[in-house]
């Protein structure tokens, strides 16, 4: 009788052992396979990565204006901004547009050229008067209005043109020095506070009306502000680029030129340009990132 007891409980062990070894067996698959699935999962994200990277740097390559240099800061952007196409993350990124305005800034290049580019992110320094500043003609201007000599005169022959069609453009607005536009900001900034001030007015040496470029105009009617509303802009908007001038802050661009939309802010930029950024519906600040930057 004992010994087919212990025979019972031997074999008994040997069932229990049977069983546990085989739920032993059965854990160790099921984490062996955790861990190959998890190291497949962290490799192939890897490659993931390692793939967008590569892909952006090929794309680089290939376009004229990329800098491989800013590859991350691309892709950073790329993250944020997923509904824009590969052209228009470079440009935005080399703009500076991934910092927000008036950070990373630095002064501004090409001086006294038609070309340079002032905006939230390039200066001109306290004391820069560009050269050649001349007076425009008060038949098409108030009084005192000046621009540098290129612009003067593309602007005498678009306003002389503009009275000939029953839709005169006056100047009312155009070279400021740095300390007029520190008064004028800080009137706005008092007056709205700087959040508000910052979405239509420059801070003093971001202003491009500091580069004898710019002039604001109207029709010597309605106030400037309503311009848009004129005959005279409907024959700016047609032809304000034959001669050289752009609409520089236009409607829908202001996450690009840092500025609500004006419809009386004209820059001169020459005739090449304003009928390149007319045709193709594009900002000076893009124009400038894709031709201008690191090719003069």
């Amino acid at each position: 009788m004992k010994k087919k007891k212990r025979t019972l409980k031997k074999k008994k062990f040997k069932k229990k052992f049977k069983y546990l070894f085989i739920i032993f067996i059965i854990l160790i698959i099921i984490i062996t396979g955790l861990i190959i699935f998890s190291k497949k999962q962290n490799t192939n994200v890897s490659k993931k990565k390692k793939t967008i990277k590569d892909v952006y740097y090929n794309k680089c390559n290939k376009l004229d204006y990329c800098n491989n240099k800013n590859i991350n800061r691309y892709l950073a952007y790329h993250k944020k901004n997923d509904d824009l196409n590969f052209e228009d993350i470079v440009t935005r990124v080399n703009l500076n547009l991934d910092y927000s305005f008036y950070t990373h800034t630095k002064k501004a290049k090409d001086l006294n050229k038609d070309y340079i580019l002032v905006n939230k992110y390039y200066y001109l320094d306290e004391n820069y008067i560009p050269n050649n500043l001349e007076n425009i003609p008060e038949e098409y201007s108030r009084s005192g209005m000046k621009l540098v000599s290129s612009a003067k005169e593309a602007f005498v022959k678009l306003a002389r043109d503009a009275r000939k069609n029953n839709t005169p453009v006056i100047a009312m607005s155009s070279f400021r020095s740095y300390d007029y536009q520190v008064d004028l900001y800080d009137r706005y900034k008092r007056k709205e506070g700087k959040n508000a001030a910052d979405t239509y007015s420059a801070r003093p040496g971001f202003s491009e009306h500091q580069t004898g470029l710019c002039v604001d105009v109207y029709d010597g009617e309605i106030d400037y502000t309503s311009f848009e509303k004129s005959d005279s802009f409907k024959w700016m908007s047609d032809n304000a680029y034959k001669y050289g001038f752009i609409l520089r802050y236009p409607k829908g661009k202001d996450s690009i030129t840092g500025y609500q939309y004006e419809s009386w802010h004209y820059r001169y930029v020459g005739q090449k340009i304003a009928k390149y950024i007319k045709e193709n519906d594009i900002t000076y600040d893009e124009y400038y990132a894709k031709f201008i930057e690191n090719n003069y």
